[in-house]
């Protein structure tokens, strides 16, 4: 009965859902938007969970001094005054009834002078290790390798103002050859459609899951196998 009931959920709030969207009337017509706002209900309580879950996971390291158990006294830290400025509204100028993020509160505050330059660190950093990857991903070892190559190279020389001014001489019948509009064809003509390709068959993928889920097929959101 533990597995029969959540798969009875899931047939049943998938075909509900397929025809709502197929039959626009009522009493189906409204049960797309409603089953969206159960969802937000729901994501409210898993919001809870992953706080808690966060909190204990966090307190345990500290208790047991794991490794790096300082920087969970960080996280937590930053969580107990983010969710405090946040819930009670620390110096918001329009008091507990204002808007959470508004100026002048310790929540605009601390994301705006903490988080956010943090956040632009955290990617800054990030650019090295794109770096790093990209030349061990670019080895031209193979032809494929050899054309991702030349073309990663072309699209990074031609967003810039010195691959404009590189080729900025190939003008009339060859001024296609500039890096600029070589760049621009790579992504709109390949590029575009290996997009479209993986879109499609991230579409399949989908439609693939979503009737193993509704056939109750797919159990491994159950914490098990699917049969």
């Amino acid at each position: 009965m533990r597995r029969t009931f959540p798969i009875l959920i899931t047939v049943v709030v998938g075909w509900v859902l397929i025809v709502a969207d197929f039959i626009p009337h009522k009493p189906f017509g409204n049960l797309g938007d409603d089953f969206a706002l159960y969802f937000d209900i729901i994501a409210v309580f898993a919001f809870i969970l992953g706080g808690g879950n966060l909190f204990r996971i966090h307190l345990t390291k500290v208790q047991k001094k794991k490794k790096d158990w300082p920087f969970s006294i960080v996280t937590l830290g930053g969580f107990i005054v983010m969710l405090a400025a946040g819930l009670f509204k620390i110096g918001n100028p329009g008091g507990i009834q204002g808007d959470v993020a508004a100026v002048g509160s310790l929540f605009n505050d601390m994301y705006m002078q903490i988080f956010t330059p943090l956040q632009a660190s955290m990617f800054a950093l990030l650019a090295f290790f794109v770096g790093s990857a990209s030349y061990r991903a670019f080895r031209a070892k193979t032809t494929e390798a050899t054309i991702l190559l030349i073309a990663a190279f072309i699209v990074l020389l031609g967003r810039t103002p010195f691959g404009l001014w590189l080729t900025s001489g190939l003008t009339g019948d060859m001024s296609f050859l500039q890096l600029p509009n070589l760049t621009d064809w790579i992504m709109d003509v390949p590029n575009l459609a290996g997009q479209r390709a993986i879109m499609i068959g991230i579409a399949l993928g989908v439609i693939s899951m979503s009737l193993r889920l509704i056939l109750g097929v797919e159990r491994t959101y159950l914490g098990g196998d699917s049969d």
